[in-house]
C-alpha cells in the first residue's frame, strides 16, 4: 500500500478509513461528487467497494460485524501506509490538483498538521516550476504549462492562509 502499486483509490480510501472505524456506505457518500472528498476527486459506488475489498484482501482495512453493515477499521500496517501516504509530497505539478487537494483535506479531517507536507511539496517541486516559470513558451503547450506553474506556485506560496477552513 506504501507503494506504486496502491491506486489513488485504495490510498484514499485507506487514509478515511485510518481516520476512524467506518462503513462502507459511509465512504461512498464522502466520496460521491457532493462528498467532502468528492468535491475535490470522486469515485463511483462500484469502486470505492472495489477498493473496500483490495485493502480488506492485502490486509490494509479488517471487517467487523456481517457481509452487511460491517465496520471497516485500517490495521496497524493499514494506518502505517496511510500516515506514509499523506506524508509524501506529489510528484508532478499536474498532481496538486487531485493527489496534494486530497492529502491536505485528510489531513484536516485527522487533524494533523499539513505544513510540514505544503514545505516538502514547496521544496520537491521548487526545481520544476523554476524551469517552467523562467522560459518564454513557444507554444500553447508550453504557455499552459508555464501559467499552470505560475499559478501552481502562488498556491502553494498561499495554501497556508488557507489550511484548515472547508475543502
Amino acid at each position: 500500500m506504501s507503494g506504486p502499486s496502491g491506486s489513488l483509490a485504495d490510498h484514499v480510501c485507506l487514509a478515511a478509513i485510518a481516520e476512524a472505524p467506518t462503513h462502507g456506505w459511509a465512504l461512498v457518500k464522502l466520496l460521491r461528487p457532493d462528498g467532502d472528498l468528492g468535491r475535490i476527486w470522486s469515485l463511483s459506488r462500484g469502486l470505492t467497494y472495489r477498493s473496500i475489498e483490495h485493502l480488506v484482501e492485502v490486509g490494509a482495512v479488517t471487517r467487523r460485524g456481517g457481509e452487511r453493515r460491517s465496520i471497516l477499521e485500517a490495521t496497524s500496517a493499514g494506518r502505517g501506509a496511510a500516515r506514509a501516504w499523506l506524508s509524501e509530497p506529489v510528484e508532478h505539478v499536474r498532481d496538486l490538483r487531485i493527489e496534494f487537494l486530497l492529502k491536505l483535506r485528510l489531513h484536516t479531517r485527522s487533524g494533523l498538521d499539513p505544513d510540514p507536507l505544503v514545505e516538502r511539496q514547496r521544496d520537491l517541486l521548487r526545481p520544476a516550476l523554476a524551469a517552467l516559470t523562467s522560459r518564454s513558451p513557444d507554444d500553447p503547450v508550453g504557455l499552459w504549462r508555464q501559467e499552470s506553474a505560475i499559478a501552481a506556485q502562488r498556491f502553494l506560496d498561499r495554501i497556508g492562509e488557507h489550511i484548515g477552513s472547508p475543502a
